[in-house]
This record gives structure tokens, sequence and C-alpha cells, in this order.
């Protein structure tokens, strides 16, 4: 199934559910903690207990703020409501959330294209339990069992709303990528999707492209990773469109992904805000973190992703998605030392994009990575002979100088590489011909060929500027 993209535009708004890194619960002491023997990091308010009372966790309040603060939202006063619903893991019946009052409210996020997507909010809440249906392929209505594992109940979610400023799959991945890498840069979450600590729900319509007015959407649950969510999307615009086209009209619904049958399934129809009866909550107070410890956070900010691909983009004069794979590595700051320390720029960073994915990068001398580059472009080593010591260095095994001359690494003699060169031409005619009628292809075999002669010590830009002298 595909969408025609000339005839159809897909609108996709994301819902991400991030769990926060803190040591307890948001209501509550009980350990917030991935991966304990089932049902043992609860206490009475995590069961819902009666006579049990929230209080608020105060590092949750800083690590939504710091998100907040990054996403450029305002940060705002706010208060929790009672989210009513009845599910075996919602031991209460209901669940402490933000509704009408979010703690931050707009904002945007950078995608390393340069493209802004809106952040339509982000607010407090605590997460539910944990179902595991047994049998009938996973899903409640067909399994023989269930249970229930309470660890994660009242475990403190941020949940960031996106605005429906995407438009097809890539661009939600690179949505859900930026926004762990801020989430993580803030100290705010792990990020770790496979450990359920970031979810997402998509929502999907589709319109005709042109069309100001939005489709009717879909809500897709608890996505749980990258590839799931771009084939998600993707199955469920392509359903929708056959929906229309077929003369049928799309409902607006929640729906499940199946990884196996790579389908969405219907779960329900769609809940609006007056199905969850939603309250003040008579327990807390209103929450205003103040002017003071706003700014303190602020204080305290790293630089965050997107200002560092700007910030490396302007130094090596690059495009702005050439650095987004360097910054997501952690390369960036190495990169700009050596640039620093006089390093050509393109080559530090063609070095960092392409040569240096091990962590143990991480750990590289800044002044002896631009004491490599300076030899590379100096004309002391081949672009070869560089990505070789290169990755001896990330080994620990000693300084540029040492490990090429280790390798007996020097540069050709021009005289001896031209004699080569003449000599490869002589004795394959017909690749010659070919070369000089314009087969670009070819240009690989004769530097393969003087490549395999001199043991990767001759400089490929280097034979191939020959073989264009020679050509006339």
């Amino acid at each position: 199934m595909s969408v025609d993209l000339d005839t159809w535009e897909i609108v996709v708004g994301l819902e991400v559910h991030a769990e926060l890194a803190t040591r307890t619960k948001l209501f509550c002491s009980a350990v917030n903690e991935f991966g304990g023997e089932p049902n043992t990091n609860i206490d009475p308010l995590t069961l819902g207990l009666p006579g049990s009372l929230p209080v608020l966790n105060e590092h949750a309040v800083e690590l939504a703020i710091r998100v907040g603060l990054a996403l450029g939202s305002e940060v705002s006063p706010s208060s929790f409501a009672r989210k009513n619903y009845f599910y075996p893991d919602l031991p209460k019946d209901y669940q402490i959330s933000q509704f009408d009052r979010p703690i931050n409210v707009g904002g945007s996020l950078e995608l390393p294209s340069g493209k802004v997507i809106g952040i339509e909010r982000a607010h407090l809440e605590e997460d539910t339990g944990k179902s595991t249906h047994v049998g009938g392929g996973g899903r409640i209505h067909d399994a023989g069992y269930s249970t229930i594992d309470y660890n994660r109940a009242g475990v403190p979610l941020l949940e960031i709303v996106g605005r429906p400023d995407i438009r097809n799959a890539d661009e939600a991945r690179a949505y859900v990528t930026e926004l762990r890498s801020i989430l993580v840069a803030v100290g705010a979450s792990d990020g770790k999707m496979e450990e359920g600590s970031m979810r997402v729900d998509c929502n999907v319509s589709v319109r005709r492209r042109g069309d100001d007015e939005l489709g009717t959407r879909c809500e897709i649950k608890n996505v749980n990773s990258l590839r799931s969510l771009g084939r998600a999307i993707e199955y469920e615009a392509a359903r929708q469109v056959d929906l229309i086209e077929a003369g049928e009209r799309v409902q607006q619904q929640t729906r499940h992904w199946n990884e196996d049958d790579g389908r969405t399934h219907k779960l329900r129809s769609k809940e609006e805000a007056d199905d969850y009866r939603y309250f003040p909550e008579p327990d807390l107070v209103e929450l205003d973190p103040g002017a003071e410890w706003i700014e303190r956070v602020r204080a305290a900010m790293p630089v965050l992703p997107a200002a560092r691909r700007h910030r490396l983009a302007e130094t090596t004069g690059s495009e702005l998605e050439q650095t987004a794979l360097v910054v997501e590595r952690g390369l960036d700051e190495l990169c700009l030392a050596a640039i620093e320390a006089g390093a050509d720029p393109v080559r530090v960073l063609t070095h960092a994009e392409h040569n240096l994915s091990d962590e143990r990068s991480l750990k590289l001398d800044p002044e002896q990575f631009a004491e490599l580059v300076k030899m590379e472009t100096g004309g002391q080593l081949t672009a070869t002979q560089a990505k070789t010591v290169l990755s001896e260095m990330v080994e620990g095994a000693g300084s540029p100088a040492d490990i090429a001359a280790a390798h007996g690494f020097e540069a050709m003699d021009n005289s001896e590489l031209e004699s080569l060169v003449d000599g490869l031409i002589e004795s394959n005619p017909t690749e010659w011909q070919r070369f000089c009628e314009g087969d670009a292809k070819i240009t690989g075999f004769f530097v393969g060929q003087v490549m395999k002669a001199t043991k990767g010590q001759a400089d490929g830009k280097a034979v191939t500027a020959l073989l264009n002298t020679r050509k006339g």
C-alpha cells in the first residue's frame, strides 16, 4: 500500500510520552526503576488504597521545566486533574494528569533538515501499570488470561503534544529522534524506547493536496520503535486514502499497530475529553514554579542539539544536515577543537561522519586529530592512509606521526606515480578508450589498480588528476 503524494497529503501529529528520570514516582516515594521484579516498586498510593494521598515530586517538576525551556515553551502556572477511565492497569480507576492548564504551553522543535515542528503543550501526568495479555496474539479480547505489573504505575510522565506539522514518515522519525536527543541532553529522560521510557502515539489523517481543512484523524497507540512508527504512518495513510477513494468515510478511531502483519487494527472509537470526565484533582494545589526557579533552571541548561548543529555548520561552512550525525554522536566538540587547532574543517567533518563511529572516538585528543588532518591535507598521507592511521589512533596506538612511520606511510614521488599510470594506460587500451569516451565508471578501475600496486600508498585524487591530464 502506498499514497500518491502528488494527489494526497499526509498530516501527522505526534504525542510522545517520556518517563522522567527521577529516583521516585510522581506522587509517592516508591522507586522509579526499570526492570525490577513485578509488583515490588509499589506502595499504598501506587495501588490506590483508601486514605493514601499524593505529594508532588519536586524533581519531576524541574525536569518538566527543563524540557519546556528546551522547546521554547511558556512555563506557566498549572494544575492537576483527574482523568477517569476504568482499566486493570489503573489501580485508582483514574489518572492524575494535567488537562486545561499544562505546565508547558507552545514552543517548537527544529529538525536537522531545518524544518520547524510546532509544540502544542507538554504536561505532567502519572504512568499506568503494565498489562500483559497471554495468548490470542497479545490482545485483551482474545487472551486466555492477563497479568498486571504495577511497578510502572505512578512513574512521572511528560506528554509532549506536537502540532500536525509533519508530512511524512521520515519527518516523523526525525522528530522523535530530535526530541529524544533533547530529553537526553537536558537529563530529563534516558529516551530508551525499547524499555518503554519513551512511547509514541501518532495521529494520522490525509487530505487532497491543496486542501486547507484537516481530514478525520486516527490515533495509533504506543508505537515502540522508529521503524514501527514509519511503517504505521505509511500503512494508515494508505488505508485512509483507499477508504476515501472507494467512496467511504474515515471514522475517528484509536488503532493498534501490529508489527507482525504490518497493519493497524481498530481498538475503539476515539474518546474525547468529555468521555474522561475531567475534574480538578482535590488533593493537589496549583503548581506555580515562579520566575526565580525557572531562571535558575534556564541558567543551568546545556547547549541543545539544534544549536550545536548550527554552530558546527557555521564553523565548517557545511549544510545543516551534514552536521546532524556528528552532533548525534557527540563529536562536535572534538571537531571544533581540531579546527581551532588548525585542521581543515571539511576533512575534519568528513572523518567524523565516516570514520569515527566508535564510542572510543570521543576520547580522541583534538590536537592529535588536527595533526592527522594536517598530514593528510599537506600530502604526507593519502586519504586511505589517513583513515588507517585514524582507526589506530581511536584504539590508542599513539600519535599520527608514530603510527604512519610504523606503517611506512610516505607520500609517493610524482614521477613514480606518473610512470605507474602511464604503464596502466599502455597495458589496458580498451579500458583507456572507455575512459577517454567519458565512461566515469572506468575511473575506479584505474584508481583501484594503482592502489593495489602501491598497497594503498597512492593518493586517489592525484591518480584521477593524472588520468585527466593524459586524456588531453
